[in-house]
């Protein structure tokens, strides 16, 4: 029996008229809307969002509505949001940037807000002049977090929007990293709201040097990046890796994609079959490991960003975090393909020399496979094509190892 967890109300039509009244009670007119951004948890619950066309009475305007929908009772924060009956369902309805799981987003999405912030981490004056600030919204993952880059006087700044129950283990993670000399940005305040604020730190992102720059870091010294981790981490909960929960993630992307669903019960079988009897792992890791996540600067690494997830596991997560990032993605050009090529024959050698290689690259398949429910949920173009792709990529990985 299919539990009804709100995923074919909003993704179809249907959803329309519930938006058109969330609107409505706000005062406005919906005109047209298009699914944006979709985050289903099978059985349980899902999330979505729609760039929609409003008129105001002081005239039209592009908004961004959320809408989450349960199998079962409300999460107490739904009462954060508006809630609206569909038959015998009620649903939690916001208009962002009010999301009722993100207080502190409301103040990062206006920039009279963002001088209150800024002044509230001693960097700016409470009197600075808001259209003097540059804000860019670097992704927003509805009721779970966001990340503004923000430039003010002639500085840069990043502003994590976090959920409540999040924020003290994330501002030790970056504590303990920064006590052992890691790279980590300094957390230059934290505010009632949940937001976290952090400075630039040096150098480029290595998701923009792999393809501008010979040599942006060698294999080792991301290596050696991940042996410098302290062990103290290791006290920390442990993140679930991606393999542990690969069945879960195929699940999802044979639901939005069923022509993929024979590869993805063949890798699942072989990620659990390959991996079975292996320990959790007691190193000290990263938990998210990949080439967004890394600053480089003349051949070094001067930076490793979000740490929230450090703590206990095996270091094939790690690598295997980060060839899967590269071997998923998506719409390069020739010359591209060819440098990144490159750059994987380098670097997979020598991560087979510090883990067991068939253990990386099963663990690398399962976080692919994580990674290709992202352009379902995303509403990417041509998001079929590009799951299909990264199934495939999975597989390829999953032979590599046999």
């Amino acid at each position: 029996m299919t539990v009804d967890d709100g995923s074919q109300l909003l993704t179809s039509p249907k959803v329309g008229p519930l938006l058109q009244a969330a609107v409505a009670h706000q005062g406005g007119n919906l005109v047209e809307w298009r699914l944006e951004q979709i985050d289903a948890k099978p059985g349980r619950s899902t999330t979505a969002t729609y760039a929609a066309t409003v008129d105001w009475k002081f005239g039209s305007r592009q908004e961004v509505l959320g809408v989450s929908a349960r199998t079962g009772e409300l999460a107490a924060s739904d009462a954060n949001a508006e809630i609206f009956a569909d038959g015998n369902r009620q649903v939690a309805v916001w208009l962002y940037p009010h999301d009722p799981d993100l207080p502190g987003l409301a103040r990062v999405a206006f920039p009279d807000g963002l001088v209150e912030v800024l002044a509230e981490a001693g960097v700016l004056s409470r009197f600075a002049n808001p259209k003097d600030l540059r804000v860019k919204m670097i992704s927003y993952r509805p009721r779970n977090r966001a990340v503004a880059r923000v430039e003010a006087a002639d500085q840069v700044f990043y502003i994590k929007v976090l959920r409540k129950q999040v924020v003290e283990g994330v501002v030790s993670r970056h504590q303990l990293l920064r006590d052992a000399g890691l790279p980590v940005p300094e957390i230059l305040a934290a505010t009632a709201d949940h937001l976290l604020v952090t400075k630039q730190l040096p150098g480029k992102s290595l998701a923009t040097e792999l393809f501008e720059s010979s040599s942006p870091c060698t294999a080792e010294q991301l290596v050696a990046l991940l042996d410098l981790l302290p062990k103290s981490i290791t006290k920390l909960n442990r993140r679930p890796p991606w393999a542990e929960a690969v069945e879960h993630y195929a699940q999802l992307v044979a639901r939005s994609v069923p022509a993929t669903e024979a590869d993805l019960t063949w890798s699942v079988t072989q990620i659990r079959d390959g991996l079975a009897g292996i320990a959790p792992g007691k190193e000290a890791t990263h938990g998210d490991f990949h080439e967004s996540q890394l600053r480089v600067a003349q051949g070094r690494i001067v930076g490793l960003l979000d740490v929230d997830t450090a703590g206990p596991g095996r270091r094939a997560d790690d690598l295997a975090c980060l060839v899967a990032h590269l071997a998923a993605i998506q719409g390069m050009d020739a010359d591209q393909d060819a440098r990144l090529r490159q750059v994987l024959s380098r670097w997979v050698p020598v991560f087979d020399e510090r883990v067991d290689p068939v253990e990386l690259r099963l663990r690398a398949a399962a976080v692919v496979i994580s990674l290709a429910t992202g352009p379902y949920r995303g509403q990417e173009k041509n998001w079929k094509a590009a799951t299909k792709a990264m199934v495939r990529g999975a597989v390829a990985l999953i032979r590599q190892a046999s």
